[in-house]
């Protein structure tokens, strides 16, 4: 079985192979496509923040949880906007559903953890998930974004993602990884 950090990277892999239904494997998600991605994967992180927030056993832990429930629930309310301004519906595609099921798993994973184990699955899972979006920006959102709206989103939130990343490693540092 992969662990949780490989399954997510795994789906955000997909970005760079996958054939969508509107192009080829060089053409990469749409538009819409992309749209359903970045719901998706703030949602996964909003999904196992608010679990952060109830389980965690260090304030650090539990700080950073509700950190990216309000921070990803934030850039969702932004694509949300964003989206109906465009008369853009979201579009469902194999990575956003990969997205989704590695969500779940993450949560059912850490649901069976308590104390300092589920601090440091957490931690260790928000790095490995961040490096993989960030690097899922840089590669294949913002190349693949037709549109000069949702790409300025998407350029727009990655400093955060960066933040992020860079807290998360400092946690993990303090939870002796």
């Amino acid at each position: 079985m992969k662990s949780l950090p490989a399954l997510f990277a795994s789906a955000l892999l997909i970005l760079g192979n996958q054939s969508y239904a509107q192009g080829t494997k060089s053409d990469g998600p749409n538009d819409a496509q992309i749209a359903h991605i970045v719901v998706t994967a703030n949602q996964v992180d909003i999904d196992a923040g608010k679990l952060a927030e109830s389980k965690g056993q260090s304030s650090d832990v539990k700080a950073f949880g509700k950190q990216m429930v309000t921070d990803h629930t934030g850039v969702n309310t932004q694509a949300a906007a964003l989206a109906k301004k465009l008369n853009v519906t979201p579009q469902d595609n194999p990575t956003s559903q990969s997205l989704k099921k590695g969500g779940e798993e993450n949560v059912k994973n850490l649901n069976g953890l308590s104390g300092a184990a589920f601090d440091k699955a957490y931690i260790g899972h928000e790095v490995a998930y961040h490096e993989q979006v960030l690097g899922a920006i840089d590669k294949t959102l913002v190349p693949s974004a037709k549109n000069e709206e949702l790409k300025a989103l998407i350029v727009k939130v990655r400093p955060a993602f960066v933040a992020h990343l860079d807290h998360a490693k400092m946690i993990q540092a303090k939870l002796g990884k």
